[in-house]
């Protein structure tokens, strides 16, 4: 796999996702643009030829724009004839000869997180704000931690590279790493009150009567709702 140095491809994470997948990952060396070029290119293929349609289109969720972009790049990015090599990108993979597949027991370990921690006196790891308690034997060890980190209340622990036990929770602040984005709280039930539209006929009609509101009186009009 080769990316340049920004955040997204430069962190933990992606080396260890490459490292489980047995995939190379190579980074572009720094200012040394000309390797970047069909990257540069390429996204701005994507920002036109996808992006704008699927604003245009709307997106609502994630799995939306994932399901949107995927038919896109298989139905029309994959097939188009690269100017280049004369081949649309899908049959050129092709004609590779068969490719190494990864099963889901060893996609889903690829794309789990992974910390290092010491293990506390009192048998605990600490996590996101959580506590686990941890096999006794391995107090004052340091030990790998492997998680989903849309679920952190189950925890695997590993040592020198082999499994040593679950990390069972003790304390539970989190259930999701902080990283994790968080749906949107559901909007308040409407009270089917148009406060706004009476503080505009109070106001007329301070305008008209040279009297000032009485803002009680339109707090019990609105059933004392306040914005």
């Amino acid at each position: 796999m080769y990316a340049d140095n920004g955040a997204p491809f430069s962190n933990a994470w992606l080396a260890r996702t490459c490292a489980v997948l047995g995939i190379r990952l190579v980074h572009s060396r720094p200012y040394s643009p000309e390797g970047r070029g069909k990257q540069e290119r390429l996204n701005r293929y994507i920002r036109e030829a996808f992006l704008a349609e699927a604003t245009h289109h709307g997106i609502e969720s994630l799995d939306q724009l994932n399901d949107l972009f995927t038919a896109w790049a298989e139905r029309v990015a994959n097939r188009r004839v690269h100017a280049e090599t004369g081949q649309a990108p899908a049959d050129r993979f092709g004609k590779g000869g068969p490719h190494r597949q990864a099963g889901q027991d060893l996609l889903r370990e690829a794309f789990r997180w992974s910390v290092t921690r010491k293990v506390t006196r009192t048998a605990t790891v600490p996590l996101e704000g959580n506590s686990y308690a941890v096999d006794p034997a391995l107090t004052g060890r340091r030990v790998e931690l492997r998680y989903d980190p849309e679920d952190l209340t189950r925890i695997d622990v590993w040592l020198d590279g082999k499994p040593a036990g679950q990390a069972v929770p003790f304390t539970v602040r989190r259930h999701v790493h902080r990283a994790v984005p968080q749906a949107a709280p559901p909007p308040p039930a409407a009270t089917g009150i148009d406060y706004l539209g009476l503080v505009a006929a109070a106001h007329d009609e301070e305008a008209g009567t040279g009297a000032k509101i009485d803002f009680a009186r339109l707090g019990m009009l609105s059933g004392g709702e306040r914005t």
